[in-house]
């Protein structure tokens, strides 16, 4: 979890470099800072008075006669970027945590219990249910705040009520019990399995 969390942050803090950069750039040259505060800017600097544009005419014509190619792949690259950091958005939206903070008074010191193995004993747990055909299990939230969320696929002769109860009394329970955490919310996505209609003759 630390090594993605510290992914995460200098992803965000090169990127929002990159954009405060640019803005400040812009800005200044908007503003005519650089005249303003009797400054020179630097030789080949992309925009340097409120009279300059990002692309000049020139460059414009210069690219337009590498090929009909050219703007295509630029167009493709782009939206490829913009796939990526839609992608990366989502992810970060459905954050789940790497590890679970143990409960207890005090909390424990340098101990940890995977996201990952404490979903995967409740979604065993929950297969071994009856009326339970098919169930996966995950932790959202935060590490210190997780919730537990299920999906269950339950047999065509399953009650929801008997099964919710027995997954409260039981996986559920259990996953409170093993992480010390009296408050674990938990939510759970019920299905009934679908079978064809068979034929009768």
């Amino acid at each position: 979890m630390k090594g993605r969390s510290t992914f995460n942050r200098l992803l965000l803090a090169l990127c929002g470099l990159v954009l405060l950069g640019g803005g400040l750039l812009i800005l200044a040259a908007g503003s005519d800072l650089y005249r303003r505060l009797h400054v020179a800017p630097p030789a080949g600097w992309p925009v340097a008075t409120h009279h300059d544009v990002l692309l000049s005419n020139a460059d414009r014509l210069r690219w337009s006669d590498q090929g009909w190619l050219w703007w295509p792949a630029v167009i493709a690259v782009l939206v490829l970027a913009a796939a990526l950091a839609l992608t990366w958005l989502i992810t970060q939206l459905r954050h789940r945590p790497g590890a679970v903070h143990l409960g207890g008074t005090p909390a424990p010191e340098s101990v940890e219990l995977r996201g990952r193995a404490l979903s995967d004993a409740v979604t065993s747990e929950a297969r071994a249910l009856p009326d339970i055909k098919q169930a996966h299990a995950h932790i959202a939230g935060r590490a210190a705040d997780p919730e537990l969320r299920m999906t269950l696929t339950l047999t065509d002769h399953g009650l929801p009520t008997s099964v919710l109860q027995a997954l409260c009394h039981g996986p559920v329970a259990h996953a409170r019990e093993s992480t010390g955490l009296t408050h674990l919310p938990g939510r759970a996505k019920l299905d009934i399995d679908r079978h064809k209609a068979r034929r009768v003759e």
